[in-house]
């Protein structure tokens, strides 16, 4: 592995640690049935077809599926992709079919964030578990005002209905609130990425301890109400009620 792509790992991992922190006691048990919807090249996918479930990858995009597919030949794991999206997810998802679902960044881009969780709740099994990643506004405005960026984080600061440049950004009560209106419970909340995006890159490829006490200071940090609004991103766990 590269210098570069060594650091890009080392970021990656404090990135996501809170993420897989909540869902590997769901993953413990299988094997399952898991729907990862815009999963694109298969991050997670793979990673968890690794673990013997049975997973299948809805994605609008060709060429991530390909690249999908290579990931997944090059681990020795299988998984099933599917060119689709979200908006239409019954076209290519079975009802009732998926014992967990994934939803990660792709909500903050869908046209109507209400209907598309109705969608996903016909696709998940009685029992079953949502797994829901979003971006959150209240960080946005504040990365976009440390960064200089005055105008973009005033527009973020009192827009709370449109997709902006990048995308649809959350508050947690919204997010709740659209889950509990479609029929789910929430289990879970964590804050993700509530340190490492402010981290610069260099200090992680100077010192190698720094990424394990990252990592720490992530999953600490990440059930921690008061340090919640701060995370780039919110990750929930829902079942339906």
């Amino acid at each position: 592995m590269s210098a570069g792509s060594a650091s890009t790992s080392r970021r990656a991992g404090a990135r996501t640690v809170a993420v897989w922190d909540a869902l590997d006691p769901v993953l413990a048990s299988g094997p399952l049935d898991v729907l990862d919807i815009g999963g694109g090249t298969g991050t997670s996918a793979v990673r968890i077809a690794g673990l013997g479930h049975r997973v299948t990858v809805v994605d609008p995009s060709p060429d991530a599926l390909a690249a999908l597919d290579r990931r997944a030949r090059e681990a020795g794991v299988s998984v099933d992709a599917r060119q689709g999206d979200l908006a239409a997810l019954s076209d290519v998802a079975d009802p009732s079919g998926a014992d967990v679902v994934l939803c990660h960044g792709v909500l903050e881009v869908v046209p109507d964030p209400a209907a598309a969780l109705a969608g996903i709740r016909e696709v998940l099994r009685p029992g079953g578990t949502l797994s829901l990643l979003v971006a959150q506004r209240t960080a946005a405005v504040l990365s976009r005002a440390l960064a200089g960026h005055f105008a973009q984080a005033a527009e973020l600061l009192d827009d709370t209905t449109s997709q902006g440049r990048s995308g649809r950004r959350f508050a947690l009560d919204e997010v709740t609130g659209l889950l509990e209106a479609a029929g789910f419970a929430v289990s879970d909340v964590r804050g993700v990425r509530v340190f490492v995006d402010h981290v610069p890159g260099s200090l992680l490829d100077v010192d190698p301890g720094a990424t394990n006490a990252l990592v720490d200071l992530e999953q600490r940090a990440s059930t921690r109400a008061d340090y919640l609004p701060l995370a780039s991103q919110v990750h929930l766990l829902a079942s339906l009620r």
